[in-house]
């Protein structure tokens, strides 16, 4: 089993000179859009003038989870199962209650949940954050048929974009519109780092540069 690490986050700006919305996602990843869609995990808004700052925290424990979804955003989830890379669980269905198998071996490198429900289901993969039951989602499978493999090989980079497109927990359906100002592989930074967010006032191009 990998070490199991922590990423505190810190976004900051100071007198930034435009109410602008930095939203951050996991979407930089083979088949996006296609064997499964993004889901929002922060949306933090930063003010014209004064200091702002939003804070988030990234665990590297995954789950798999049953989502509920409503209106294109992951609301809650109705169970999980925490999972390692190299590990496969089975989703039943017995009384319309939904049971992920506790994990056993499977193929290295991924992460896969198996539909055995009998009927098309959806399922995301997040990670825990200590204290929470259940996990932030990260990525969204839907229409997994039964018996059909959900396959995921997370990596943790995450993106930073400025839009007011999108909500937290909104599952992205499509490319975003705007260039992402900000990745990183949360993996190979110190546990905890604080990130500026500055805009060029002639240009209107934002960056985030470590403090």
């Amino acid at each position: 089993m990998a070490h199991l690490f922590i990423r505190n986050l810190s976004f900051q700006s100071n007198d930034l000179g435009k109410e602008s919305t930095l939203m951050l996602t996991f979407d930089a990843m083979d088949g996006l859009y296609e064997e499964f869609f993004p889901v929002v995990w922060k949306v933090c808004k930063f003010g014209q003038s004064g200091p702002y700052r939003a804070h988030a925290t990234y665990t590297s424990q995954l789950a798999f989870s049953k989502p509920q979804v409503v209106d294109g955003n992951i609301i809650d989830a109705e169970t999980c199962v925490k999972i390692n890379v190299g590990e496969k669980t089975f989703l039943t269905e017995a009384n319309e209650v939904y049971h992920f198998s506790p994990p056993l071996a499977g193929s290295s490198g991924v992460l896969q949940a198996v539909n055995n429900t009998g009927a098309i289901q959806e399922i995301a993969v997040g990670f825990m954050i200590k204290g929470d039951l259940m996990p932030q989602p990260a990525l969204y499978f839907n229409e997994v048929g039964d018996g059909s493999n959900v396959t995921a090989k997370f990596t943790p980079v995450l993106r930073a974009y400025i839009t007011s497109d999108y909500q937290e927990t909104a599952i992205i359906r499509g490319a975003i519109d705007t260039p992402a100002i900000w990745t990183q592989d949360l993996g190979a930074i110190s546990e905890s780092t604080t990130w500026n967010l500055n805009r060029d006032s002639a240009t209107g191009h934002y960056t985030l540069v470590q403090a």
